[in-house]
């Protein structure tokens, strides 16, 4: 994994350069693949407090980012408490795509339920490609995307299918990984 050290506005010595590039670099070893690590320090100067040191790394794999921010006394105590958290993270990360894995097993189904539309021409019976286990339908609500937000918000869903009256098309607003909302306007076949 490839590790790039900087500074915002404060200079990183090579020993605490070298430090965060050991460090960052054995989280590999939790989720493989992994391609790059960028770490970031800074400097917040107060005078009560006496100021602290933050430390911001940000891993990318797996067509994944794994985000991490600490603050401590000086940079190696950020760079060791980086490391727990995104010790934490990367296992978390792991069992998950592992649980999308084994959630994407074909199920066994008799040949007989499955549907002749399915089938290719011949006699051969594949497994289907998904498992659809819920059907729903309702009518689109015409609103603004703040509206469906709310929306989103109070059913606590991670999307929300509307139609939107800024545009007059069919939109869905969704929740990113980062935490704030995606919109995507519907634009229909030929429109």
């Amino acid at each position: 994994m490839e590790v790039t050290v900087s500074g915002r506005h404060t200079t990183v010595s090579e020993k605490l350069r070298q430090h965060a590039v050991d460090k960052i670099g054995r989280l590999d070893r939790y989720l493989s693949g992994m391609e790059k690590a960028e770490v970031h320090f800074w400097e917040e100067k107060k005078q009560r407090t006496g100021g602290k040191e933050f430390c911001e790394v940000t891993m990318v794999g797996h067509g994944h980012h794994v985000r991490c921010k600490v603050s401590a006394v000086d940079g190696f105590t950020a760079v060791d408490r980086a490391v727990d958290k995104l010790e934490r993270q990367l296992r978390k990360l792991k069992t998950k795509i592992i649980n999308r894995k084994q959630q994407r097993e074909r199920p066994e189904l008799p040949p007989d339920l499955v549907p002749d539309s399915l089938l290719p021409d011949g006699d051969a019976h594949p497994e289907p490609i998904y498992n659809i286990v819920k059907n729903k339908e309702f009518d689109l609500n015409a609103m603004q995307p703040d509206a469906a937000a709310l929306q989103m918000d109070l059913l606590n869903h991670d999307f929300f299918l509307f139609e939107n009256e800024l545009t007059g098309r069919n939109a869905v607003v969704y929740r990113r990984d980062d935490g704030d909302l995606g919109l995507i306007d519907i634009t229909p076949p030929g429109g």
